[in-house]
């Protein structure tokens, strides 16, 4: 008899912020320390140095003021101005989810669209994970969206 996996509903956020779209996605890739409130949402909270995202290396990290990085992600597809997807791993002893973020005109604003998916893969701590996240998501989208309007 084989188990398969029920498919858990992927988390859905989207934000609208004044800028072009080619401006809103190097806010969030190349601006990520500008806003990205790692104090609550990091693994080294208050000693985080730096979030960068590298296209080139395929990955998204921290930096600790002690020169540790803690991988977050691994970018899967880099497509700027309109996309990336990362593999999120932030802890690396787990399986990774996927996070999908387009960027798309509306009008002289631009439509931010986030979809995190890929919670049966974690298992018995997919629920919580899911849970987690979908609180998760609203500060972090919040402090991109607050920069860019400010």
């Amino acid at each position: 008899m084989t188990m398969q996996a029920t498919e858990i509903e992927a988390i859905r956020k989207s934000v609208t912020v004044p800028l072009p779209v080619e401006k809103a996605f190097r806010l969030f890739t190349d601006g990520v320390n500008s806003w990205w409130p790692v104090a609550t949402h990091s693994i080294g909270h208050e000693d985080v140095e730096n979030v960068t995202f590298d296209p080139e290396g395929k990955r998204v990290y921290e930096r600790l003021a002690d020169g540790t990085e803690h991988e977050w992600a691994d970018i899967s597809a880099w497509e700027p101005p309109n996309r990336f997807l990362l593999t999120w791993r932030v802890n690396p002893e787990k399986i990774g989810t996927e996070v999908e973020v387009r960027f798309s005109a509306d009008g002289d604003e631009t439509r931010v669209d986030l979809e995190h998916r890929g919670w049966e893969r974690l298992g018995d701590e997919a629920a919580e994970a899911r849970r987690s996240y979908n609180e998760g998501w609203e500060p972090v989208l919040g402090a991109y969206a607050e920069k860019a309007s400010g």
